[in-house]
């Protein structure tokens, strides 16, 4: 079976990143996160020697990807660059929300600490308005163990809508259950809901007249609602990132 037209389409903007993609049956895996919560480390562990670098097209920040195999599936992982959010006030989170707004991953991966998890969590829950496809992994498991800190991954997984794995990505505790989780999100095998936030009604009134406008320019392109907060942000660089990757020929 050839390329559709929505698969050859993402497979063009993918490209604009630098990832490339041989098979059409691979699968594109983010990897998000704060820095210091053990990103790098699952990287490692998922993809052991199979990966490269380079930097971001126009970027000087580091590109790191990396593959491997499950269930006879190739899996690449793109790991991005650490941030505490993606409201683009600096390159980093640029790349980062970019990647995932229009490369349009199979699956984003967002790592977090056990230890501080109220910090991380601003992160996983703008990746939530985002996209549908995200697994919250509570990474450093072993860190909050020794400092008395109890996670309830499964009360986390009903608040949030999402599958959340608990690992120790040092000693590979957990990541069979994340890589089986990426698995099942990525080929659709189980869809989730992720919770979405409710501002204020002022807020929530000039979101729906917004994303009427924008429900004809995006096309379905990219969330009319998450563009529109971001509008209301005052965040002028999502303006820029749209035509470049979605209008610019």
């Amino acid at each position: 079976m050839g390329l559709t037209h929505r698969s050859s389409g993402i497979s063009l903007l993918r490209e604009k990143f630098n990832v490339k993609v041989e098979d059409e049956n691979e699968l594109i895996i983010a990897l998000a996160g704060n820095p210091n919560v053990g990103k790098s480390t699952v990287f490692n562990y998922l993809t052991g020697l199979n990966q490269h670098t380079g930097n971001w097209p126009g970027k000087t920040i580091c590109n790191a990807r990396g593959s491997y195999t499950y269930k006879n599936r190739k899996f690449t992982l793109v790991d991005l660059p650490g941030t505490y959010s993606l409201l683009a006030s600096s390159v980093e989170e640029e790349v980062a929300r970019d990647f995932i707004c229009f490369a349009k991953p199979d699956a984003t991966i967002v790592v977090s600490d056990a230890t501080c998890l109220e910090r991380n969590l601003n992160l996983a829950l703008q990746v939530m308005e985002l996209t549908d496809k995200v697994i919250l992994c509570v990474n450093l498991m072993d860190e909050a163990k020794r400092k008395g800190i109890e996670v309830d991954i499964e009360c986390l997984e009903k608040e949030l809508g999402i599958p959340v794995v608990a690992t120790t990505a040092r000693t590979g505790e957990g990541i069979d259950k994340l890589i089986d989780k990426v698995y099942e999100i990525s080929l659709g095998i189980k869809k989730y809901n992720p919770r979405k936030i409710i501002y204020s009604q002022d807020i929530e009134n000039e979101v729906k007249n917004l994303t009427l406008l924008l429900d004809n320019i995006l096309d379905k392109k990219l969330d009319s609602r998450w563009v529109a907060l971001r509008i209301l942000e005052g965040d002028k660089t999502i303006i820029n990132s749209i035509n470049n990757y979605l209008y610019k020929t």
